[in-house]
């Protein structure tokens, strides 16, 4: 099954011309949405959103779904915390290190559940979520972990662009944002040029043609909630350090936001498409939306209203494509046997 590229252009320029309509009216709004500082500290603020959106966009791809991502985050950010305030290692290379494979591990056992038990990954991936976050609170009984060397608090405040405000206070591009964006790069390499991403969105489009085609089902599913658990390994890491503590109930709840996210730019619930691009528009609009209600001082009741407003948006246009997309296929079917 081709790609429909044709509709994910069309998606991402809707997107993003919402996007422009959103930030001008939300400038108007409150003149200091559109500073250079509000920009980078929201930018930085969504960067874990932005990072486990791109694994999300994978799996969503190969036609499956994963929400355990936020506690594989929790476990993989919760054991880093012990071991570099127990130990007081002075190290934030070996910090960023630690939760990487315990997120590949976890998400692997997502990808093997999914492949050999055939039940639906969104059950599979619940029930992962709560098998995960219930061991981790039973045995911390939700301790917080606040203690960290001198060095992990430090690498918080690094900037690949310094600038000084008005006010005389120093502002800039976050390291965590270029991790984003460089994480972004490596996700399109893999899906565009590499072998695996084009066996990926073969998967997600159509899975017994894929099958019959001689493809691994198996390793691809492995490699997508692999990939899935790799980034809420490096994301729980984020998180850390734009916290500086560790809550094991603070990330936990934040699935539906990357989900929504993820879908807004263009990435179908049924598999087969979906781009970087679209899914670095989809958590821009979502941290353009949760900051301007910031900015406008609204009751944080509304902010649950209109988010799931947008899932139930972005559900329908998912929906909507699929179903644009059948019609195409039954056409070209319908003139190829008269041809």
């Amino acid at each position: 099954m081709k790609i429909p590229w044709k509709i994910q252009r069309q998606t991402e320029w809707y997107l993003l011309f919402v996007i422009i309509v959103l930030s001008a009216f939300l400038t108007v709004v409150n003149p200091k949405f559109f500073t250079l500082e509000n920009i980078f500290d929201f930018l930085r603020n969504n960067s874990f959103l932005g990072i486990v959106a791109l694994g999300e966009l994978v799996v969503l791809i190969s036609g499956g779904i994963d929400v355990s991502f936020t506690a594989i985050a929790t476990v993989a950010q919760y054991l880093m915390g012990l071991v570099i305030s127990t130990t007081m290692v002075n190290n934030v290379l070996l910090a960023f290190l630690i939760p990487i494979p315990i997120g590949i591990a976890l998400g692997a056992v997502n990808g093997v559940l999914v492949y050999y038990t055939r039940v639906h990954p969104v059950i599979i991936t619940i029930s992962t979520l709560n098998f995960y976050y219930g061991v981790l609170m039973f045995l911390t009984k939700g301790t917080w972990i606040y203690k960290f060397p001198p060095a992990f608090r430090e690498f918080a405040k690094l900037k690949v662009v310094t600038f000084m405000g008005a006010q005389g206070v120093p502002f800039g591009f976050s390291f965590f944002t270029l991790l984003w964006i460089i994480l972004g790069f490596f996700t399109f390499v893999v899906l565009r040029y590499l072998t695996i991403g084009r066996k990926i969105y073969a998967v997600g489009g159509n899975l017994e043609a894929a099958r019959r085609a001689g493809f691994n089902i198996f390793r691809v599913q492995l490699f997508v909630y692999s990939y899935i658990g790799l980034l809420a390994g490096i994301a729980g890491f984020v998180h850390a350090q734009l916290n500086q503590m560790i809550q094991p109930n603070a990330i936990v709840g934040r699935e539906l936001d990357v989900i929504a996210a993820t879908i807004l730019g263009g990435a179908s619930i049924f598999g087969g498409s979906g781009t970087v691009w679209g899914a670095f528009l989809g958590v821009l609009l979502i941290a353009i939306i949760k900051n301007g209600l910031i900015l406008m001082k609204a009751s944080a009741y509304w902010h649950e209203v209109i988010m799931g407003s947008i899932i139930v948006l972005a559900a329908s246009i998912s929906a909507y494509q699929r179903k644009l997309q059948i019609r195409r296929e039954k056409g070209r079917f319908a003139e190829e046997q008269i041809f």
